[in-house]
């Protein structure tokens, strides 16, 4: 009896072989030609986000308001404060982030553009990294699921606790943070878009070259990631926290890393 796996494996040599007759002009007739206008394409559906700051202001102060486990809260808090990918905060390992020199260094396995990724950490996301260590550092992950500390824990983790505080899939998501803050960046007219979108890592390989490897990239980077966090700590409080900030603004390491 011949396995449904060995069908598949020919039917797919047999569609690939279709294909290249036709990419190479050695095929009579095209056989897909019948299928234009039978097959639709998926509609794009963006990921729910805040992007006007009043809105953005609640979600912020609901997760640092947040009574659900601790590195759950402070699981969502770094996606508000440095917008990364979701997967590349979950899976984060303590390995990569240096927090004397405040730089979180993200392999290139585990980012999009298949390249490194320097981030640069503001006071803020020092001192709330300081504490999650204190309850995960025993192990490689930063971020663990809560039943074993070898497994990273799920976005749907994420995702969850942000209906408990209130935000519906079609407002906020993990992976929104990005939209909001790049919504939020660009909008103050305070910095660069190059800047905002090499910080995203959305940025091609001729960006690459001139964001990520001009030490004026990086600082201008630093002082928006702090910006940023003093937007945030803002929200949390409801009214700029003048002693807060000065806390974490002064944790801050003075020697800079570039990239």
């Amino acid at each position: 009896m011949v396995s449904e796996r060995f069908v598949g494996t020919f039917e797919k040599a047999a569609v690939e072989n279709i294909f290249n007759a036709i990419a190479t002009a050695r095929a009579e007739i095209d056989p897909t030609a019948s299928l234009k206008g039978a097959l639709t394409s998926p509609v794009a559906t963006p990921r729910a986000a805040l992007t006007k700051m009043e809105d953005f202001a609640k979600l912020v102060r609901a997760i640092w308001t947040y009574d659900g486990g601790p590195t759950t809260r402070t699981g969502l808090q770094p996606l508000a404060l440095l917008c990364p990918r979701p997967g590349e905060l979950r899976q984060a390992r303590w390995a990569e982030f240096n927090l004397d020199e405040a730089v979180w260094v993200i392999p290139k396995e585990r980012t999009k553009m298949r390249r490194e990724h320097r981030k640069p950490l503001s006071g803020l996301a020092i001192n709330i990294l300081t504490e999650l260590r204190k309850l995960t550092g025993s192990g490689p992950l930063a971020f663990p699921a809560s039943h074993t500390t070898q497994r990273p824990m799920s976005e749907n983790t994420l995702n969850t606790a942000l209906r408990r505080l209130g935000f519906s899939a079609d407002l906020a998501t993990s992976h929104g943070f990005r939209a909001s803050a790049s919504s939020l960046l660009n909008g103050s007219g305070k910095w660069s878009p190059d800047a905002v979108e090499a910080e995203l890592g959305h940025v091609g390989a001729d960006q690459v070259r001139r964001a990520y490897h001009r030490t004026t990239y990086w600082e201008k980077r630093v002082r928006m990631t702090e910006w940023w966090a003093d937007k945030i700590a803002a929200c949390a409080a409801e009214r700029p926290p003048s002693s807060s900030l000065a806390r974490h603004s002064s944790n801050r390491p003075n020697k800079r890393v570039g990239v």
